[in-house]
């Protein structure tokens, strides 16, 4: 089966800058859709962010928009989230997300109504931003 690990959390100061990764095991196709989401403290999760690999569509929602990057490395079958000018309301457990399939060519899509579809999870990394 699927299985996402996200990697690269920490503690941070406001204005710095942190590298997510998202490694993929147990999918054997070469062109996925991989997003991001987060959960704050007391609040809702949050899809930030998702990439198809095939077409390098993206999609990063307003609050992140202008500061985070995500890029695919499809040869290792990972994806990563590049976060710049970090805030203090960016404090949360990100997530790496996944539809079911994965699979562009099967229906999987990067958009901001698709990523709250997505049914993969994996386990979360703690981002800290200090002030």
């Amino acid at each position: 089966d699927v299985q996402l690990q996200a990697s690269g959390g920490g503690l941070v100061q406001a204005g710095g800058s942190l590298r997510l990764s998202c490694a993929v095991s147990g999918f054997s196709f070469d062109d996925y859709v991989l997003g991001w989401f987060r959960q704050a403290p007391g609040k809702e999760q949050e899809g930030i962010s998702c990439i198809d690999s095939s077409t390098g569509t993206t999609y990063y929602a307003d609050s992140v928009k202008g500061r985070f990057t995500i890029s695919s490395d499809n040869a290792k079958k990972m994806v990563h989230l590049q976060m710049d000018s970090l805030k203090p309301d960016d404090t949360a457990v990100y997530y790496c997300a996944a539809p079911r399939p994965m699979e562009p060519s099967w229906g999987a899509t990067c958009s901001r109504t698709a990523l709250y579809d997505f049914e993969y999870r994996g386990q979360g990394t703690l981002v800290t931003v200090s002030s």
